[in-house]
């Protein structure tokens, strides 16, 4: 599932390429992908002739705000494989399981493509959105958008009394982190994933508040992380490169970047977990 870099990636480029443009034709190819809806007709009716203006990212969630009166939002959340794509015009290929088109007046098409359809697009009122996506009102603090002191991080991680691993990937504490990126900063941190939130000195605070901030501004930078089955796609259909930049994360047996001790690679709470056990403590 795209975690908080790969959607900000995306955020990004569709404020650079969508935003003040106006939808001309809506298509989609059934129900599944817009599920909130009754039928096409009104998801359509209500995109069609409206313009984008600005586009905002809640935790792993896209909102796309309209020009209509009451402001409406065409929230989009990704799920495990979907896909927003821009295309520049109608003669483009288009890929398989592409389940919404959206035609631009200016040109160019936006595709949502989803082979396992996990994910999906409605549109709500600002009014009716945290009705809509209860998770939005009960969301954590967002590692970019919300900066804070090291030392009142600490007091929330000392408040918690939790498993580290787990408390990052917790939406209520921390939106937009999932596995790939808790371990990854758990390891540039050099903390293990099963300490307590509680016992951690003032100086691995520091340590894991920056690790938090600078793993998930590199991600950004190298455009997200595409895995080996590459279903992670930037607007522009082009794989991320941070997967590459992956410290420990499905990097098992492989040495490891700091100390050179082999990446080691646990089952816990029902997941894959990758660390190293030299430098990790």
């Amino acid at each position: 599932m795209p975690e908080l870099p790969e959607v900000e990636t995306i955020r990004r480029d569709l404020e650079k390429e969508v935003v003040g443009k106006k939808i001309k034709q809506v298509e989609a190819t059934g129900l599944r992908s817009i599920r909130r809806h009754k039928n096409k007709k009104d998801f359509v009716s209500r995109l069609e002739g409206r313009k984008v203006a600005g586009v905002q990212r809640k935790g792993k969630y896209l909102l796309l705000r309209l020009d209509t009166p009451p402001g409406e939002i065409l929230v989009v959340h990704l799920g495990m494989s979907g896909q927003l794509l821009r295309a520049k015009s109608a003669k483009e290929p288009t890929a398989k399981h592409t389940h919404v088109v959206i035609r631009f007046t200016q040109g160019g098409e936006l595709r949502y493509v989803d082979p396992r359809t996990f994910g999906e697009l409605f549109i709500t009122t600002p009014d009716d959105l945290l009705d809509a996506v209860p998770e939005l009102a009960h969301l954590g603090f967002d590692p970019l958008e919300d900066v804070m002191s090291w030392q009142r991080f600490g007091e929330m991680l000392a408040a918690r009394r939790a498993r580290l691993k787990p408390l990052l990937m917790d939406q209520k504490f921390l939106a937009g982190i999932g596995n790939m990126y808790a371990d990854e900063i758990l390891w540039a941190a050099g903390l293990r994933f099963d300490r307590t939130s509680d016992a951690l000195s003032s100086q691995e605070v520091r340590r894991l508040y920056r690790a938090m901030v600078e793993t998930l501004q590199d991600a950004i930078k190298h455009r997200g992380s595409s895995l080996a089955d590459e279903q992670y796609r930037d607007l522009f259909g082009e794989v991320g490169d941070y997967q590459s930049h992956h410290n420990v994360y499905d990097r098992e047996g492989q040495a490891c970047r700091r100390c050179r001790s082999p990446i080691a690679r646990v089952k816990w709470q029902g997941r894959s977990t990758f660390l190293c056990n030299q430098c990790q403590v």
